[in-house]
């Protein structure tokens, strides 16, 4: 989700000046490089509703970029280090240039057999002279290196460009006018116009227009790890099945555990673009998510962790027609809701020894089974301490009562039908962190959240057997669910949260 900032940002700008946006790939470094990341990219883009204008590769300019190196070096504007890599940093980091400035009168060809021989990184093209800001404390900018690595255009390239070398004269091939990224890429920018200002008129590169690089602050949220490294740990750690596994912030995750882009696309605009870094608190991403939920997902019954209660007064069993929509969204249509003389009801809303206050189930006290009829509870089966079964019976003449007339129930609660309800595998997904920061106290693993997933075997009404596998419900008094897409089928329903409802809500 922090990359759906600058996915939304890019995009949505090309779309509302009636420009182009690119989906280019950065593939200059083939020892990093995985085409399940690829793939996952364009996917992700397309999910959210966006269509590149051309999906295209760093490697397409491979050869023009090795071209611009040549020049750099017969203008002297850049030169081959032979020093070993572990020297080499050492110096750069200090901000000294290399003794093998030598190389700078005469610098040898930039190829993996001149000197040096062709192991990997002992050969680098550098940059020099370059004006910099003086945070910046790097002699000066890689420009190309050697890498024995096979890449997916083929074997032939073994000299790579540096990514701060190769993204401005992709921008600059392409003719991008606005290079937008986030704020760490600000010092880069140096290195960005050095590049451009060198170049521009020479191989092959027009002399105008130019593009220009702009940053923004990158998308962090609360309670979660957007870090690819630190993502990588968690699914190479076994912490998560997966980068779908809907605990994490990836946008295939969220997918899977049933947000729509429509959401994410929402959460991006409220949440803006500027250049102050700050966190997003994830109570705004669950409310954006419930928002976007709230007029399309119809209201269905279910319950996670079910109690048994038996009527005592009630035999055969009737359909009732249940509204799938409450009075405040503007849509029709209803469902037959069966009922019988066993349900299931919600374990926690049934307490023996009730607080004060208490508005749901307990001895002495009636509740309206939602969409039905009032009842009261006679008897408590318990086994071993545990409440295992309820009696009650039905108030009579309460079905479709007016809620001003008659006994008065202390509270409504969700129920399904026991002998007609589905089985279902609930998923409960919250959140990845006890902490805000998972940082917090030094370790991030530290304080992952035990319950992040808690699974429970419960129940559904039967009326979504006859829905389309993708529909989004709220489940009454519970929360906004969808099935799996991996694991759902026919016969073995798993029902994944989305999100909860607004912490305290109660019917």
């Amino acid at each position: 989700i922090g990359h759906a900032r600058s996915i939304v940002l890019n995009f949505g700008l090309a779309l509302d000046f009636g420009g182009e946006c690119n989906l280019r790939y950065d593939d200059t470094n083939p020892e990093t490089e995985k085409e399940e990341y690829a793939r996952a990219i364009e996917e992700d883009v397309r999910w959210l509703g966006f269509s590149p204008s051309r999906v295209l590769y760093a490697s397409d300019y491979f050869d023009q970029m090795y071209a611009c190196a040549l020049v750099l070096i017969q203008e002297g504007k850049a030169y081959v280090d032979d020093l070993p890599e572990e020297e080499m940093s050492a110096l750069r980091a200090q901000g000294k240039p290399s003794p093998s400035g030598a190389q700078r009168g005469e610098p040898g060809p930039l190829h993996p057999d001149g000197p040096g021989g062709s192991t990997t990184g002992s050969r680098v093209l550098e940059g020099q002279d370059r004006p910099r800001p003086p945070q910046l404390q790097t002699a000066g900018p890689g420009v190309c290196r050697i890498v024995h690595a096979p890449l997916h255009a083929g074997d032939r390239w073994v000299v790579y460009p540096m990514y701060d070398y190769a993204h401005p004269l992709e921008d600059f091939i392409e003719g991008v006018s606005h290079s937008l990224c986030t704020l760490e890429f600000e010092n880069n920018r140096a290195i960005y116009d050095w590049v451009i200002e060198n170049l521009k008129g020479k191989c092959g590169l027009p002399l105008s227009p130019r593009p220009y690089q702009y940053e923004f602050a990158r998308l962090d949220l609360s309670y979660t790890v957007l870090s690819k490294r630190k993502l990588i740990r968690l699914v190479e750690g076994g912490y998560v099945s997966g980068w779908d596994d809907p605990r994490l912030p990836t946008l295939r995750a969220l997918r899977r555990r049933g947000v729509r882009p429509e959401a994410i696309r929402e959460f991006v605009r409220r949440t803006g673009i500027s250049r102050n870094e700050a966190r997003i608190e994830m109570e705004l991403f669950e409310e954006v998510v419930r928002d976007d939920l709230n007029p399309i997902a119809p209201r269905v019954l279910g319950v996670v962790d079910p109690l048994k209660v038996v009527l005592t007064n009630y035999e055969g069993e009737e359909w009732l027609q249940a509204p799938y929509w409450p009075r405040d969204i503007a849509k029709e249509g209803s469902r037959p809701l069966p009922f019988s003389g066993e349900f299931y009801m919600e374990r926690s809303d049934f307490r023996l020894h009730p607080p004060k206050g208490w508005k749901r189930f307990a001895p002495g006290q009636r509740v309206r089974l939602r969409h039905a009829y009032v009842v009261e509870l006679e008897d408590v089966v318990e086994e071993g301490g545990e409440v295992k079964l309820l009696k009650a019976r039905v108030v009579p003449g309460t079905l479709g009562a007016n809620p001003e007339e008659g006994p008065k129930p202390k509270g409504v609660i969700h129920w399904v039908s026991a002998r007609h309800a589905l089985p279902v595998e609930y998923r409960l997904y919250g959140r990845l962190f006890l902490t805000k920061d998972p940082e917090e106290g030094g370790e991030f693993l530290k304080n992952l959240n035990p319950e992040a997933l808690v699974v429970k075997r419960g129940f559904i009404e039967p009326s979504v057997a006859q829905d389309p596998k993708d529909t989004r419900y709220q489940l009454e008094r519970l929360g906004y669910f969808w099935q799996d897409p991996v694991d759902s089928r026919p016969g073995a329903l798993v029902m994944n949260r989305i999100v909860p409802l607004k912490e305290g809500y109660q019917a």
